[in-house]
């Protein structure tokens, strides 16, 4: 097995198709062929079903498809650490949620960076699952996230409560109708939602992330719940005003990163991003006062 032989699994996988998958990795159609056929001899299982309409994962390629992603990241990880400019001591690949990008850990990257000039590092965004996998594969160095589960191996530490609020750029607004989008915080946002409004049915909008949710309001009016941190600039510019007698939900907020093999580097981002929130827990404190 080869990682040519996984990106080309990964690129059937992806489009269906084994004529796509040749133009997407630069192959010709046989040789496409050739790589899997292979791939299937290994496992000594077949792994796509082919017909007229394409190619499709059977049971045994559905089980490889997630290990095939998790090579292919750690590949690429091995090969951006082992080919680091000299003036690097070590790389950091640091991930999560997209509300989390707002303002608060760019501040945090800009201190690393600040603080450690010879360390590269590697920002991403992406959903729980998908951190979680990074961080458990070891292909991800520490990942912020609202709704972690535990695994073995790995610490889930509590950062914060993040304080959720109603906004839309309606000031006179006070209830929800089908202009509000629901935006998926989670189980424990689920929780506390349906408790502030025992009455709602299902909303006629949803979203997957903050940032959908806020567009969609700002374009064709409504409310949603976004973090009061993410929301502060658009209430002090006036386009967004918070709706009276809304409540203030929670969404408790961690990172994640292995407790086996630890390294310094990690450790010294740990210790940056602790300072920073305790920072801004207090500078909240002293506007509260």
């Amino acid at each position: 097995m080869d990682i040519d032989q996984i990106k080309t699994f990964l690129a059937v996988a992806a489009h269906g198709s084994f004529l796509e998958a040749a133009t997407q990795v630069h192959v010709t159609q046989s040789t496409v062929s050739a790589r899997i056929q292979s791939l299937e001899q290994q496992f000594g299982t077949r792994l796509f079903v082919r017909n007229r309409a394409g190619a499709s994962l059977t049971h045994a390629g559905e089980r490889f498809l997630r290990h095939a992603k998790t090579l292919l990241l750690t590949y690429e990880q091995a090969r951006h650490e082992v080919g680091l400019p000299s003036r690097f001591r070590a790389s950091l690949t640091l991930g999560a949620r997209i509300a989390l990008w707002d303002s608060l850990l760019p501040r945090w990257i800009g201190r690393l960076h600040s603080r450690m000039p010879d360390i590269s590092l590697n920002t991403e965004i992406g959903f729980e699952e998908d951190l979680m996998r990074r961080v458990i594969a070891g292909t991800m160095d520490l990942a912020l996230m609202y709704n972690p589960r535990q695994a073995a191996g790995i610490e889930v530490e509590y950062l914060f409560d993040e304080t959720l609020i109603l906004v839309g750029p309606d000031p006179e607004r006070r209830t929800l109708d089908d202009s509000y989008v629901y935006i998926n915080w989670g189980p424990t946002f689920f929780a506390q939602h349906r408790q502030a409004y025992p009455e709602l049915e299902r909303p006629a909008q949803t979203a997957n992330i903050g940032w959908l949710g806020l567009q969609l309001i700002l374009a064709n009016g409504g409310t949603c719940f976004v973090p009061e941190r993410v929301a502060t600039s658009y209430l002090e510019g006036g386009c967004l005003h918070r709706v009276h007698g809304s409540p203030s939900l929670r969404l408790p907020t961690y990172v994640v990163y292995p407790t086996v093999g630890g390294r310094s580097v990690v450790e010294a981002a740990l210790e940056a991003l602790r300072a920073l929130i305790a920072e801004e827990q207090g500078e909240s404190a002293e506007t509260t006062d």
